[in-house]
């Protein structure tokens, strides 16, 4: 697999820990809007974000698997929430160790997911080759 993350050298790209953009080739695999279900379809987490995002994760972290692949080839993550300031303010510990490879990252704050009871829904590019 081809891939090269781009560093301008700006004193702010040390403090996140996504890259401002990333150069992949080969097989892509790109996710669904992931969000925080268990095995069966329920909602888990209803109310707390730190929950929902790491079932997110977990539920990413499946899909990689069985793709054969790590959390270390994503080039792109797309996070929508319904509360950017939460999000940021109560996640950082658990979504920091999956951005492992510097991936490209867009968060936008949105009125609603498809399901009122889920705060956060991920999206997922990553670089099979």
């Amino acid at each position: 697999m081809a891939r090269t993350v781009l560093t301008l050298g700006k004193h702010f790209e040390t403090t996140v820990p996504f890259s401002l953009g990333v150069i992949s080739s080969g097989r892509l695999l790109h996710t669904a809007g992931i969000t925080a279900r268990d095995a069966n379809g329920e909602v888990v987490g209803d109310g707390d974000m730190r929950a929902q995002v790491t079932q997110c994760f977990a539920n990413l972290s499946d899909i990689l698997e069985q793709a054969a692949t790590s959390f270390d080839k994503v080039v792109k993550f797309t996070i929508f929430t319904t509360d950017i300031d939460r999000f940021n303010r109560d996640t950082r510990d658990i979504r920091f160790p999956y951005f492992s490879g510097r991936p490209a990252a867009t968060l936008v704050e949105v009125s609603k997911l498809v399901d009122p009871r889920m705060l956060v829904e991920i999206e997922a590019i990553v670089c099979l080759d």
